[in-house]
């Protein structure tokens, strides 16, 4: 743990340790986990293996022999102790870094209907119309905090407080694949078909997750997206033959 106490580092077992930045979702700490991992992305230490990013924090996975034999140390602790020191300059050089600029990604959504058959139960559960929960959901901006659950899928900030709405009872066993969906206060869409338990108020007319492509994933951290509100035959346009 750093002494300003603007962040701890503590391990998860022998291979790996957590850097927690914060305990609340905000885009300030986002900031800051984004940061490490993109310097980690650019300066891997010897060993590193992996970073994974969440919404307060960014865990930081390494091979704790090739650590040991690069660095010549001996032992768990002596180990873990240098690849925190290594966390530590690591996260001072990334604040002083060039800030990758956020690219901002449209997503065209049908909302209603069979796209969106939870549409309506947001409407009646905040006593507006659905025309209403559709304006005020395109309307926003939200920050792509991480990327998981499933390949691809994007959790988002930014949601108006206007359409929260708690998840459903009985989660549906498959949910089509694109649904945009509420729980909470998060927004975010389901890449590939999965179980899930979000209100579904429209669907995605892009692939949000294409394994052919040099990067699958249509969001990334740190991405701002802006939803726009499509008709079913605009949508069906974009769309083509594909489902």
């Amino acid at each position: 743990m750093n002494t300003e106490q603007s962040f701890k580092i503590y391990p998860i077992g022998e291979a790996a340790l957590q850097v927690e930045f914060g305990q609340t979702i905000n885009p300030t700490v986002h900031k800051k986990v984004k940061s490490l991992a993109d310097y980690l992305e650019e300066h891997p230490f010897k060993g590193f293996v992996e970073y994974i990013a969440s919404y307060t924090g960014t865990t930081v996975v390494y091979n704790p022999y090739l650590v040991a034999e690069n660095y010549k140390l001996s032992g768990p602790k002596a180990v873990s102790d240098f690849v925190g020191k290594l966390l530590e300059k690591d996260i001072s050089l990334a604040e002083h870094s060039t800030e990758n600029r956020a690219d901002l990604v449209e997503i065209p959504v049908c909302y209603g209907g069979e796209y969106g058959p939870d549409l309506e139960h947001v409407a009646e559960y905040h006593h507006i119309t659905p025309e209403e929960v559709v304006k005020i959901h395109s309307s926003g901006e939200y920050l792509v905090y991480m990327i998981g659950f499933c390949p691809g899928f994007p959790y988002l900030g930014g949601m108006d407080e206007r359409i929260a709405t708690p998840r459903r009872e009985n989660p549906r066993l498959a949910i089509p694949a694109r649904s945009i969906g509420i729980a909470g206060l998060q927004t975010g869409g389901y890449p590939i078909s999965t179980p899930g338990g979000w209100n579904l108020i429209g669907r995605c007319a892009l692939e949000m997750f294409d394994i052919t492509k040099a990067q699958p994933s249509l969001l990334k951290a740190g991405d701002i997206v802006h939803f726009k509100a499509i008709s079913p035959e605009e949508y069906t346009a974009i769309r083509g033959d594909k489902s």
